[in-house]
């Protein structure tokens, strides 16, 4: 018997029983569904924190922070310590320290200190809290591609009383409404709580520039960040130390990004993190991964189920038919026949289900991605999520689909084929 002719018998019995078929089938579109929706929506937020990541450091740049952790003994430019993060010993970053990294090695190209402290502005009807960050508006926009003007301008040499604002400063709950426009003044506050009493230190900066949506990641510019120039920021915050330093290398080659690393953690005595970028994605990627799997065990175990039930609706077809099967072998049908006959109808059934739930899994994933970006559960719909489906992800879907239905329906398959032909015609 051809395989072709074999399916369509199969197919047949698959219509000749359309509510218990489509109920079987069911089970299969659920657990694919599920798999689907869920990998979709952890690669598309893998993409997205990835893209992020890219627009906002080079691979060709470094991050010290004040912290041990022996940051250049493992060659990645990422260790975090013997605790799995970095541990204070109260070293300070001074802003002079740029100029001795430079001289470190001829593979730093450059090197930009970074003051960050916690505030708040007002201007007209607004105020809000900010982070307010002391920078070079020149080095700092050729580090970071997302310090780029929306409206306004960015100027490489600002006056003291310039600053630039992110796009949830102006427009903080993200409906269009902006409160702060280029030309603006606004009052910057922040608490200088080494004084005794406490006092808020502020001035009036006027706004030059909106920076575009930028998105949640830690690094780099922020939706939420008020930039004004480094020298206003230290006779500002009164300091000469900084939160961070970005280095910046002639090549993103590992070796070199090793070797600097080793150098800059000698130079403090090891008494710096230096994190680099590429470091970041790995333990991105490995940490996605590990997620990936962990979701898509969970969502197979619905799909298990469902093989069960293909199970079970085998063997409650192989008790229903079993005058035809004994008539089939009496006709000359051999044994493979039957089992694959079987194996065909477990085969369809699985094919269609995955097919399904591949559509819906798909199309839960976006609405899923649009539920979480329109802020119904709080986050002020700034968790915004592409859904990804990668051909990896539809083709084991198929597969997983498939093999477990054909895994499943095995025994009743072969306790089909080992029917004997008068034993079936006999069974009433």
């Amino acid at each position: 018997m051809k395989v072709s002719d074999v399916f369509g018998y199969s197919f047949s019995a698959i219509k000749l029983r359309k509510l218990r078929s489509g109920l079987t089938v069911l089970g299969v579109v659920i657990g694919i569904a599920a798999i689907v929706a869920l990998l979709s929506i952890t690669q598309g937020l893998q993409a997205n924190l990835t893209n992020q990541l890219n627009q906002g450091l080079s691979a060709n740049s470094l991050i010290i922070m004040p912290g041990s952790g022996d940051s250049g003994q493992g060659g990645d430019g990422f260790n975090m310590g013997v605790g799995g993060g970095a541990v204070s010993s109260g070293f300070n970053l001074y802003l002079d320290d740029t100029a001795g990294i430079e001289n470190l090695s001829p593979d730093i190209d450059s090197a930009l200190a970074i003051i960050q402290r916690s505030g708040y502005i007002e201007s007209g009807n607004l105020n809000r809290r900010v982070t307010i960050y002391g920078v070079d508006f020149d080095k700092y926009a050729q580090i970071y591609s997302a310090f780029s003007a929306a409206t306004g301008t960015i100027p490489t040499n600002p006056q003291d009383n310039i600053a630039v604002i992110g796009s949830r400063v102006t427009d903080p709950r993200q409906n269009g409404t902006q409160f702060i426009m280029p030309g603006n003044d606004m009052k910057i506050y922040w608490l200088n709580a080494m004084s005794r009493p406490p006092v808020n230190e502020t001035y009036t900066a006027q706004v030059s520039g909106v920076l575009g949506t930028v998105g949640g990641f830690g690094l780099g510019p922020s939706d939420t960040g008020v930039y004004i120039p480094l020298s206003q920021a230290e006779s500002f915050f009164g300091a000469d130390t900084c939160d961070m330093i970005i280095v910046t290398l002639t090549s993103s080659d590992a070796n070199t990004v090793a070797n600097v690393t080793r150098l800059i953690s000698e130079h403090f005595g090891g008494q710096v993190l230096v994190i680099s970028p590429n470091a970041i994605q790995s333990i991105l990627e490995s940490i996605f991964s590990t997620i990936q799997l962990f979701l898509g065990g969970i969502a197979a175990i619905s799909l298990l189920v469902a093989g069960v039930g293909i199970m079970n609706i085998m063997i409650v077809s192989l008790m229903e038919r079993t005058r035809e099967i004994g008539i089939l072998k009496a006709l000359g049908m051999k044994n493979r026949t039957v089992l694959g006959i079987f194996l065909g109808e477990s085969v369809i059934i699985g094919l269609m289900g995955a097919l399904i739930g591949i559509v819906c899994g798909w199309v839960l994933s976006n609405v899923t991605a649009m539920v979480l970006a329109s802020g119904v559960f709080g986050g002020g719909g700034n968790f915004a999520i592409t859904p990804l489906l990668t051909p990896e992800v539809f083709i084991g879907a198929l597969g997983f689909g498939v093999g477990v239905s054909v895994i499943f329906a095995l025994y009743p398959a072969w306790r089909a084929s080992k029917l004997k032909p008068v034993d079936a015609l006999r069974y009433a």
